[in-house]
């Protein structure tokens, strides 16, 4: 083991990396590196450099590709997959941005494939990464890239197609040349259309053989045709050998930059096309606001990338759900259950977190493709794909991303309804303070007065006279009325705020309810002047009649405690088409902007209470508000002219049932 760089300061975070490759070896090397990082306690990536001819590996190497990834996957390695041309750059680059402190790669014998570099990959990145410890597996066998001399050897053979568009092209430059020769241009300018045939060939042409044997051509031809004697491949000009020479060697430049253009320009377009699917990803997942809609742009986006048909089967605590098929050739996703057959590999892709079965070493008659949905060891959900070939690395690092982009949005939904648990329990908690609190200090007064009168009649029964043993008796009887509707009052909010209370509606006649209601009504009511104004015609609204009683006894009640003594209280209701409205004025002092803006808060009593009133909990608005919208109304307060409040709510319109 060869050890290039110096020692890194003590306390730092060790970061090994290991180089992918498709070579057989290659395991070889993933071990050592997984080795080394548990030595050092040390993160570990496994780095695959994809050039432009990424797409054209053979099968048998991209399933050897493939299996190393998953290799390096078993052993805790992070897969990363990079773009770029020169291999040895993109791994220093790579380790400089992400902190590598360590790098581990297999000597490789093979240099780069340009004629005009003889450096190694290896040596290399050696000279380009002196910083960084570079630990280098002794293997001649082992390459950074194998594959290359398949795909070189691949790309050399020409189709009939290619051989005919070179020849035409020899054609038409040669012609193009005497065209210019009896013109009276130079020798140079016809040089230029020769190479200038070199670069269109190479960019109509997809085999390599072609620019070279258009090379080879382009001088043969300009010795034959152009220089003397002409018609023969003989040359006068000693100096001719030299012109032909740096003819050959422009025009194999030309057609091999022209190659690489039109390669780096397809695998461009194609990692743009990735990129963005990706990239689209993350702002649609920032969209989604909800589970379905998460898994739905997940799917939707794999679908885009792969054109393959997937499943996504959610994860209930330990439990998988049935699955949700998202097809490529409709938007709509349709329900399926789990399948017998493929039930053993999602438990055990549910089970290790990992990838599983089709075109992978674990179930792999499965018939899909299976990955889990998963972040910091959560799992969300398993994807299922369609496999109807092998993916590249690249492809599958952006599967990789889409999932963690999807996990991550499932994580956010799931920590915004735990926040919003806690608000509420934080809110039910504070209900309760404030309720043990406002108890505790309101129920002392009126306690105390039903505990000092009812001490008086005890021990002084007998010395009392008639009237002062019938206000006590009347004061006692006050203070329990009070307490008895601030307990109604309690009990029905606090079942309403918890959703325990259940409303049965039944059509009731609004006369009954509100004669019943006037009977409860507070004691002081004869100091002031209450008016019910009915309708000719009978009023049938649909509600919980014991409810709406309560709604009407606490506005009543809430006007006769703020306004002055002989104030007006009026009731009067009436229908539309739909609705019942049922209206509450007064002639008090009314309300000002801010108190109208907070009546029916809990726990808000205003500021504007009379001087002989009782001190308030400020419940009694707030349980008619409640009520009246579990009843799927709504309730309001108005200004009434010239002073005074209206407090108007609605309900639903009942119909007359007649029983024969």
């Amino acid at each position: 083991m060869i050890n290039s760089g110096s020692d890194k300061a003590g306390g730092s975070k060790e970061h090994v990396l290991v180089c992918l490759s498709s070579s057989p070896t290659n395991r070889r090397i993933i071990y050592e590196a997984s080795e080394l990082a548990k030595a050092f306690n040390a993160d570990f990536t496994a780095l695959y450099v994809n050039n432009a001819q990424e797409d054209a590996l053979p099968y048998e190497e991209e399933i050897r590709l493939q299996n190393n990834i998953r290799y390096a996957e078993d052993n805790g390695a992070t897969i990363t997959t990079v773009i770029g041309e020169n291999i040895s750059f993109q791994i220093a680059e790579f380790a400089r941005i992400s902190g590598v402190t360590k790098i581990v790669i297999g000597r490789s014998n093979t240099s780069r494939y340009h004629f005009w570099q003889w450096q190694t990959v290896t040596d290399q990145l050696i000279s380009i990464a002196g910083d960084i410890d570079i630990y280098i597996i002794p293997d001649s066998k082992t390459e950074i890239k194998t594959g290359h001399n398949w795909k070189f050897a691949e790309q050399i053979i020409p189709t009939w197609k290619d051989l005919l568009i070179t020849a035409l092209l020899l054609i038409g430059m040669t012609g193009l040349g005497i065209c210019f020769s009896n013109l009276g241009f130079t020798e140079s300018n016809i040089i230029t259309v020769y190479i200038l045939g070199v670069l269109i060939s190479s960019i109509l042409t997809r085999s390599h053989l072609c620019s070279l044997i258009s090379s080879f051509c382009s001088v043969l031809l300009f010795n034959y045709f152009f220089t003397e004697p002409r018609l023969t491949f003989h040359a006068y000009e000693p100096g001719y050998s030299v012109t032909f020479f740096i003819m050959l060697i422009a025009a194999l430049l030309t057609g091999s930059l022209a190659y690489r253009l039109k390669d780096n320009a397809g695998e461009s377009a194609r990692a743009a096309f990735r990129t963005k699917v990706l990239f689209d990803t993350n702002q649609l997942l920032q969209k989604s606001r909800t589970v379905d809609e998460v898994l739905s742009v997940t799917a939707n986006q794999v679908i885009l990338l792969l054109n393959c048909d997937v499943i996504i089967y959610p994860v209930n605590g330990d439990r998988l759900e049935n699955g949700y098929m998202y097809s490529k050739d409709n938007d709509n996703c349709k329900e399926i259950s789990l399948e017998e057959s493929e039930t053993e590999v999602l438990n055990w892709v549910l089970k290790n977190k990992k990838r599983a079965g089709a075109n992978t070493k674990v179930f792999s008659k499965a018939k899909n493709l299976y990955l889990a949905i998963r972040i910091n060891g959560t799992i969300y959900g398993i994807m299922g794909i369609v496999v109807d070939r092998i993916f590249s690395s690249f492809e599958y690092s952006i599967i990789v991303s889409i999932l963690g982009e999807c996990a991550l949005a499932l994580e956010n939904i799931k920590n915004e309804k735990a926040k919003e648990e806690a608000a509420l329990i934080a809110q039910n908690e504070k209900l309760r303070a404030n309720l043990l609190r406002t108890i505790s200090h309101d129920l002392r007064t009126p306690l105390t007065s039903i505990s000092g009168n009812a001490s008086n009649l005890l021990y002084h029964y007998a010395v009392l006279d008639d009237d002062t043993r019938e206000q006590i008796f009347s004061d006692i009887y006050d203070e329990s009325e009070w307490l008895i509707r601030l307990v109604e009052n309690l009990l029905s909010v606090t079942r309403i705020e918890n959703g325990e209370m259940q409303i049965t509606k039944t059509p009731e006649v609004l006369d009954d309810v509100i004669d019943e209601a006037m009977k409860h009504i507070d004691r002081n009511k004869t100091e002031h002047s209450i008016t019910v104004k009915k309708p000719v015609d009978i009023v049938i609204a649909e509600m919980d009649a014991k409810l709406i009683i309560q709604v009407i006894i606490n506005i009543v009640n809430n006007a006769i405690k703020y306004t002055q003594k002989d104030s007006e209280i009026i009731i009067e209701y009436g229908s539309s088409d739909k609705d019942v409205i049922i209206s509450i004025s007064d002639n008090g002092p009314g309300m000002d902007d801010q108190v109208k803006a907070h009546a029916f808060d809990m726990f808000y009593t205003g500021s504007n209470m009379v001087a002989d009133s009782k001190k308030s909990m400020g419940l009694g608005l707030a349980l008619c508000k409640s009520v009246v919208e579990a009843h799927g109304g709504r309730i309001e307060i108005k200004n009434n002219n010239p002073s005074g409040c209206i407090f108007t709510f609605n309900l639903k319109k009942g119909d007359v049932i007649l029983d024969e």
